[in-house]
């Protein structure tokens, strides 16, 4: 969000939360949502691109139901949305891996949102799969803090295309790529984001 409101190209920055953010800025609306009723947002979402950041963890999440909700149904919903009302892209954080073959759940859950996406035909899809994830977080995530430690004990052992990313980086190359132009199917795997 602070990408878009630092960028002169955007003239109006909506956000859908749960509940208010702790900013103000002269081009940002906030909308705010209750997701399993995002019907209720027909007149509202009204917006050239459309960035969906939209996830969490199973563990977080409770179940498996409650994950795919979450990570597929709601950010397909939005996307259905902003079709009709004449979004032209659509920009999507997925995850390195994503797949609908793939044997784990959670990269399965988001290659079929992939794939649904696809499926809608937006002038533009931008896809980035990004490694995990590194920067600071609300909530404190185990498996992550680990992941990060044992990451930067190793990073010189790990392909750049499995290396964490920092999320400025994911938000800057969302931002970049939105802006040259592009049209059809884009998929950034990780090391590509960096190179953005």
């Amino acid at each position: 969000m602070q990408a878009l409101l630092n960028e002169n190209q955007f003239d109006n920055v909506i956000t859908l939360t749960r509940k208010p953010l702790p900013i103000h800025h002269p081009k940002l609306e906030q909308i705010i949502t209750d997701f399993s009723r995002l019907d209720n947002l027909q007149s509202a979402l009204k917006a050239d691109i459309v960035f969906c950041c939209l996830g969490t963890t199973i563990k977080k999440a409770g179940t498996k139901e409650k994950f795919k909700q979450i990570d597929y149904e709601y950010p397909l919903q939005i996307a259905k949305i902003a079709k009709e009302k004449g979004a032209s892209a659509f920009v999507l954080v997925s995850a390195i891996g994503a797949s609908v073959k793939s044997l784990f759940f959670y990269s399965r859950v988001k290659g079929e949102l992939e794939q649904a996406l696809k499926n809608l035909h937006f002038h533009t899809l931008i896809i980035l799969q990004p490694s995990l994830l590194l920067g600071d977080r609300k909530e404190k995530r185990i498996g992550e803090d680990v992941g990060k430690v044992i990451y930067f004990l190793f990073a010189f052992l790990i392909p750049a295309k499995y290396k964490a990313i920092h999320a400025q980086q994911v938000a800057s190359a969302m931002v970049k790529l939105s802006l040259q132009g592009l049209s059809g199917i884009v998929i950034k795997e990780n090391h590509e984001i960096n190179q953005i």
